[in-house]
């Protein structure tokens, strides 16, 4: 696993109603191969361990970890408490299923290039969607939708 951060941060809160409170992490580039430069890591804040969790951009080109409140009540910290994290980028590559894989090779070329061209975040998204059903009908629809969007892509 690589090492992407280990130190102390401060606790911010971005201002307004429903503001994040959040740990900037300047030392940590965008990742440009995912959707809005978002980064996927493993690790811990304080005690707490963090798995498959995206770092956000902040739109000055470093990226922040959002502290949600279930995680602030658990280490007990809040704006303007200092965080130790500890952070390693999430290498675990997507696991597509048997049963999409098997619909892609009864497809043309490009729907199959253009669906092995997407990044992991985004075939995640696909699986996750496909599978957050346990109506089987709605599943084989939503894979016909995703070859459909394949075609386009």
């Amino acid at each position: 696993m690589k090492l992407l951060v280990e130190g102390k941060y401060q606790l911010q809160k971005f201002s307004g109603k429903g503001g994040w409170t959040y740990a900037e992490l300047p030392t940590i580039p965008m990742d440009k191969n995912n959707p809005f430069g978002w980064v996927r890591v493993n690790g811990f804040i304080d005690e707490y361990e963090l798995k498959s969790y995206k770092l956000m951009p902040m739109g000055n080109g470093n990226v922040f970890l959002p502290v949600k409140a279930q995680i602030r009540k658990k280490i007990k910290k809040e704006e303007g408490d200092e965080v130790s994290i500890r952070l390693y980028l999430d290498e675990a590559s997507i696991v597509v299923p048997e049963e999409i894989k098997s619909c892609l090779e009864l497809e043309s070329n490009i729907v199959q290039e253009n669906f092995n061209g997407l990044s992991d975040e985004k075939k995640k998204e696909y699986v996750n969607w496909i599978y957050n059903t346990r109506n089987e009908d709605i599943k084989a629809e939503r894979i016909l939708k995703m070859l459909k969007d394949m075609e386009k892509y």
